[in-house]
């Protein structure tokens, strides 16, 4: 086996380990995380013959740096409409979307972001902005910028995960409850952006 295919392989399992770790609420499974945690942390080790008690890439006091997200635009045939997810816990709706994971390119961690929360396979059209989300939000939240992209969907499922509850196409100008994590201003931003074909920053 190929030794950066193996590495990896491992830093994929053990950032699965560490999301289940802080998200999950589940007995069974936290131990689940923890014994894969542990294994895959022992197996990196070996491998790299180098202690990871040390910082490293899953320590996030080395340097403060933001979180990044991504998040895909995409409109109906006419373009007066825009596909939004309802987050099943908070009640309210977002462009699909969500936390990038490690090794997954931008456009990469989109699409699957569009699967899991809108049951889309998406094409990535373009690039529609990258903007500090940060300011949008309270001064508890954790500093982000956040990716977003224009996309057309190629195929339409009806199955989504557990996140969101519900899928459709919203008028632009008639919006559903918007989401806490954003806000109406900076949706709208990226919106307008998107149907003049400008890509923002910032």
């Amino acid at each position: 086996m190929d030794s950066k295919y193996f590495y990896d392989f491992l830093i994929k399992v053990q950032s699965i380990a560490r999301i289940g770790l802080k998200f999950s609420k589940d007995p069974y499974a936290l131990t689940n995380y923890n014994e894969i945690n542990e294994l895959s942390t022992k197996m990196l080790e070996e491998f790299q013959d180098v202690k990871l008690d040390r910082n490293n890439y899953f320590a996030r006091d080395v340097y403060p740096t933001p979180n990044i997200s991504v998040r895909t635009i995409i409109f109906n045939s006419d373009k007066t409409k825009v596909l939004m997810v309802r987050e099943a816990v908070l009640q309210e709706y977002s462009l699909p979307g969500g936390w990038c994971d490690l090794y997954d390119s931008p456009s990469t961690a989109a699409k699957n972001e569009c699967i899991q929360e809108a049951g889309a396979e998406v094409e990535m059209m373009r690039l529609v902005g990258i903007t500090d989300r940060t300011p949008f939000k309270n001064n508890t939240s954790v500093p982000e910028y956040v990716i977003v992209f224009e996309g057309r969907i190629k195929e339409l499922h009806k199955e989504h995960e557990y996140e969101t509850d519900d899928v459709g196409f919203f008028d632009i100008n008639d919006l559903p409850p918007i989401s806490r994590k954003t806000s109406k201003e900076e949706l709208l931003r990226f919106i307008n952006a998107a149907l003049k074909g400008e890509t923002i920053f910032d």
